[in-house]
């Protein structure tokens, strides 16, 4: 059983901050930022991929009203939603869950970092999208 899934059943503590049939939220224990909290569906899927729509809308709906509490709570400027899908992309805990990080400065303990790619063919990648 995943750790998720033992917060989920209360086998273990959490800082829960929200929780209804569907969904439950907690304070991530390794705060990246001042409220770092994640945002998780009660049943266990591996990814986003696997939460079926009305799970996944709802988890989205319960993300911004979390996103709108904790920025009006704690003063933030700004905030990031992150999910990381498959061990490639950063998932830890392989249990479908968003991040939300309430933002106070541009470099604080979490950051993000994009660079461009030159070397892709967007026509290339557009043919293989659409057909």
């Amino acid at each position: 059983m995943c750790i998720f899934c033992k917060i989920i059943n209360h086998e273990i503590p959490s800082y829960t901050i929200y929780e209804d049939e569907t969904i439950i939220a907690f304070l991530d224990i390794a705060q990246a930022t001042y409220g770092h909290t994640l945002v998780v569906p009660k049943k266990h899927y591996d990814t986003l991929l696997d939460c079926p729509e009305d799970v996944l809308c709802h988890m989205m709906k319960v993300t911004q009203m979390l996103t709108k509490q904790i920025m009006e709570k704690t003063q933030a400027k700004g905030f990031n939603i992150l999910n990381n899908g498959y061990e490639i992309a950063g998932q830890v805990i392989m249990h479908a869950h968003m991040h939300i990080l309430p933002r106070y400065e541009e470099k604080e303990g979490f950051v993000i970092e994009m660079h461009e790619n030159k070397d892709i063919d967007l026509a290339q990648v557009q043919e293989l999208l659409t057909h």
